[in-house]
């Protein structure tokens, strides 16, 4: 999820006072927690995004589905 670019760029972001204690006491790298805290904001609202868009398509296909049942269904073995 995270890139491994050099590239890096200084930001001024308000963190909770007790968080921010915690993780110096335990040698945690504020910045490289906050780029995965971001990281994974983004692949959420990515998701949720993709869903949104694609909404109408899923529920069409799980109309179709119900309606007719899976292709094959009769060969499962489970």
């Amino acid at each position: 999820m995270l890139t491994k670019s050099t590239q890096r760029k200084s930001v001024n972001l308000s963190i909770d006072a007790n968080l921010l204690a915690e993780a110096k006491a335990l040698n945690v790298n504020v910045s490289r927690a906050a780029d995965a805290g971001v990281a994974k904001a983004i692949a959420s609202r990515k998701a949720e995004l993709w869903l949104e868009e694609n909404r109408d398509a899923i529920e069409e296909n799980n109309r179709y589905f119900e309606e007719h049942g899976l292709p094959f269904a009769e060969y499962r073995g489970f």
